[in-house]
């Protein structure tokens, strides 16, 4: 794995041993990430990164200068390998990394960010719950992009703050809005 762009553009970071997730592919990343840039400036916003895995999603936030990042997975693994990259790449102190389990983290804490990003196992059985409950907490900003990535098997069109869907190969990502605006 890279980090496609930003102050810490090229730089490679490899999983733990036995990782079981399954990172965002390179050419998904840049796609996404040329779609986020277009909708917000990076350097103004706050990250939520959940089942971040490998934390791929939330150094390539942090390379491109967000405010900050909280990367939330279950995995101990996953967060001390995160922490021990953030210390490498000397973005420590603006990533926060939580060890929980990410639908509780939803439901039971601030979600006052500006992009939510989940990369939810494909095969997690209640993916199609994420949207629901996290547009339910009474603590979300209102203003807030909520990207989900998951297989073609899961069709999130029919929820009211669907906005649109971005296919690149096997990786598919829907955007959710309160204010749809068309990405």
């Amino acid at each position: 794995m890279r980090i496609i762009r930003g102050k810490l553009k090229g730089r490679k970071f490899f999983p733990p041993k036995n990782f079981n997730s399954r990172p965002t592919t390179d050419f998904a990343k840049e796609s996404l990430f040329n779609i986020i840039e277009n909708y917000f400036d990076i350097e103004q916003i706050k990250v939520l990164d959940l089942f971040s895995g490998s934390g791929s999603i939330s150094f390539e936030f942090l390379s491109r200068a967000c405010i900050s990042a909280t990367s939330v997975d279950i995995s101990s693994k996953n967060i001390e390998h995160i922490n021990k990259n953030s210390i490498v790449f000397k973005t420590e102190n603006e990533l926060n990394t939580i060890k929980t389990d990410a639908f509780k983290y939803i439901k039971n804490s601030n979600l006052d960010y500006d992009v939510i990003f989940a990369d939810p196992p494909y095969d997690l059985k209640n993916i199609d719950t994420i949207p629901d409950i996290i547009f339910n907490n009474e603590t979300l900003n209102k203003n807030v992009l909520l990207i989900i990535e998951h297989s073609s098997k899961v069709n999130f069109t029919q929820h009211k703050y669907f906005d649109n869907l971005r296919k690149y190969g096997k990786v598919h990502f829907s955007f959710f809005e309160i204010n749809t605006n068309q990405i």
